[in-house]
């Protein structure tokens, strides 16, 4: 990582004006057309899941502003982020797995089956807690929720984490959607990067065969 030029940034008048806030986090939850990504999984016997965090994650480490993080109260941009998503246990409890990011879809399915495993095995990767270089992630698979609001503990907005939500898969029009919550710190970026970020998954899924 290295730290980011806030001074000459076109945005420095909105990073001053929401940095001190209280509660500097916003959340826009929308739906994703999926078709053709759980298509492409099915003839490529790929994790539906696990596809599904691969377009995220892809897709924001293509946009500066969400690779942006505070650390000690200073900017700095990672070259590349990871994701850390919530995993189900059998006994209905949860842990958390951290996926790093690979450059293709195939990649990460391989990657990412090998951390599951490992997790079903009691073996453990995860990052140090004070990693920044990573986006927080959770699936809620039982419900194609119309919003979201995340726990916290009241730190967050020292670090600027984004967090990611996908909720249930389901059928409208004969076209697979799915429920993608982004929430994000306002000193960091605005509803155009969360708009992009939604953008670039959608086109990325549309452009798989």
């Amino acid at each position: 990582m290295k730290e980011f030029d806030v001074e000459n940034w076109n945005r420095n008048a909105q990073y001053q004006f929401f940095k001190t806030y209280e509660d500097p986090f916003f959340n826009i939850t929308a739906n994703i057309e999926v078709t053709n990504l759980y298509k492409y999984c099915k003839q490529h016997h790929l994790s539906f899941s696990l596809a599904c965090i691969f377009v995220a994650l892809k897709s924001a480490n293509e946009i500066t502003e969400f690779k942006l993080r505070f650390k000690n109260d200073k900017v700095y941009l990672f070259g590349s982020v990871n994701i850390g998503s919530t995993v189900l246990n059998d006994d209905l409890t949860f842990s958390f797995c951290d996926f790093e990011f690979q450059k293709t879809i195939s990649e990460f399915d391989v990657n990412g089956k090998i951390v599951l495993e490992n997790h079903k095995n009691g073996i453990e990767f995860n990052s140090p807690e004070d990693d920044l270089g990573i986006i927080h992630c959770s699936t809620i698979p039982w419900v194609s929720f119309t919003g979201f609001k995340h726990a916290r503990k009241g730190d967050e907005g020292l670090q600027g984490i984004p967090k990611l939500v996908f909720g249930k898969l389901f059928t409208e029009n004969e076209i697979q959607k799915i429920p993608f919550s982004v929430e994000v710190h306002h000193a960091l970026m605005d509803g155009y990067h969360v708009g992009l970020l939604y953008k670039k998954m959608q086109q990325y899924i549309s452009e798989l065969v």
